[in-house]
């Protein structure tokens, strides 16, 4: 499988994945094994009517979980039926009680809850799902390079559609608290401790509101609709990342220069 080509860390690795993106991403999305999936998902999600059909096929499964960044569940078939099978109009639904919007918004793509439409035979299903597939393995594949690559991408495809969300300012930012990706890359571009996540939620709210006034002159999610407060938000993800790893390697080599001098 290709793999995507990321010659620095750092801003400078970034700004080359930007500017290489379309091309790296055809050449990946080529790929012998993602066409396989493609191809298969096409010409067989029409044939499923229910969550259990398309659980028990671990190749649809892979592409749909996929397409939401929910690889890691792949073995939790029991989990993933329920999430398709209770859908997301009951507020009681499995999918509802979770922080993280992803599992809601899978739900609701293929449409088998009460309440709900199939969606899977609809002509443009199979080619979206597909699409969000390979751009979020994109994703993956670009973080075995260098993680902070995974997380900017994913904030770069996702903060405008928060940003944009119909809710108020404090439910934005729960949204974002609960979903892991989003909230890793503002605890980092926010220079917060990683015991952060340990306190009382609205105490987090209070301080990832505040910091973020102090960061970008407002606490409201919804400057992020502009595409160069995104791009404002990364920099400072990455540049405090790569501080990160720079003090991190820093001190590492210290300790061992320490104990070899035996000073």
């Amino acid at each position: 499988m290709f793999q995507p080509v990321i010659p620095v860390s750092g801003l400078g690795g970034w700004r080359f994945l930007q500017q290489t993106y379309d091309s790296q991403f055809k050449a990946f999305s080529e790929s012998t094994q993602l066409q396989r999936d493609a191809d298969y998902f096409r010409e067989n999600i029409e044939q499923v009517e229910t969550a259990d059909q398309l659980v028990a096929d671990r190749r649809l499964l892979t592409v749909a979980l996929g397409a939401f960044g929910l690889q890691d569940d792949i073995n939790n078939k029991f989990f993933i039926r329920k999430i398709l099978e209770e859908g997301s109009v009951n507020d009681d639904a499995l999918a509802n009680r979770f922080s993280d919007p992803r599992y809601k918004e899978m739900s609701q793509a293929f449409g088998f809850g009460p309440g709900e439409y199939l969606k899977v035979d609809q002509p443009v299903f199979a080619e979206a799902i597909i699409d969000r597939f390979r751009t979020i393995e994109f994703e993956i594949v670009a973080g075995e390079q260098n993680e902070a690559m995974r997380f900017a991408l994913y904030a770069e495809r996702e903060m405008g559609s928060l940003a944009a969300e119909d809710m108020s300012n404090d439910a934005k930012w729960y949204t974002l608290m609960g979903e892991p990706p989003l909230r890793n890359l503002f605890e980092k571009a926010l220079n917060l401790p990683t015991a952060f996540g340990q306190i009382d939620l609205e105490q987090q709210l209070g301080v990832f509101k505040d910091r973020a006034k102090k960061e970008f002159g407002s606490d409201d999610l919804s400057i992020f609709a502009d595409q160069a407060k995104v791009q404002d938000l990364i920099t400072k993800y990455i540049v405090r990342d790569q501080i990160s790893q720079f003090n991190s390697s820093y001190s590492s080599n210290a300790i061992a220069l320490t104990l070899l001098t035996g000073v």
